[in-house]
């Protein structure tokens, strides 16, 4: 497969992840959370679907496209260990979130999901759901959208 197909597959994914999640929590209180926001592409389709909730951004820096700029007060900046203590101590409630941060290298991507699985977990609701492009540990595997390949995006219930 190309690279190109490799990312459409990927884009696509998260796409239909995202849909597929926020129509899992359906009206469940809480909040959202995008976890790495690189050029905000996730972001913004996640405000585009969930114009009412409050969605939080971790990422180590600010780089996004400006016109997928979080609400200063919803993003945290850092890094993402720090953040995640940070989120979990604010008292929100977080009932769907999308993992995505990576270095670009398969087994170093792989363990810092399982690094920070129990961090995440430290932020979820109970029955709140995760998205990730990483296999994380801890949660619930359940199977995700149809249109999504099982070893292409992994999907959690808490």
């Amino acid at each position: 497969m190309s690279r190109l197909d490799s990312m459409m597959r990927r884009l696509a994914a998260q796409r239909d992840g995202l849909e597929w999640g926020h129509a899992m929590v359906g009206d469940t209180a809480g909040d959202y959370v995008d976890m790495g926001l690189g050029n905000g592409r996730t972001y913004d389709h996640l405000r585009e679907i969930a114009p009412d909730r409050r969605i939080w951004v971790i990422d180590r820096i600010l780089q996004c496209h400006p016109s997928c700029v979080p609400p200063e007060k919803d993003f945290l900046q850092g890094e993402a260990e720090e953040m995640l203590i940070k989120l979990a101590g604010s008292g929100s409630k977080i009932v769907l979130a999308h993992y995505d941060f990576g270095f670009g290298e398969k087994e170093k991507d792989v363990a810092e999901a399982a690094r920070l699985s129990p961090l995440i977990g430290a932020c979820m609701a109970p029955g709140g759901v995760l998205i990730s492009g990483q296999p994380l540990v801890g949660f619930e595997q359940v199977r995700g959208p149809e249109t999504v390949a099982p070893d292409r995006y992994c999907f959690y219930k808490v």
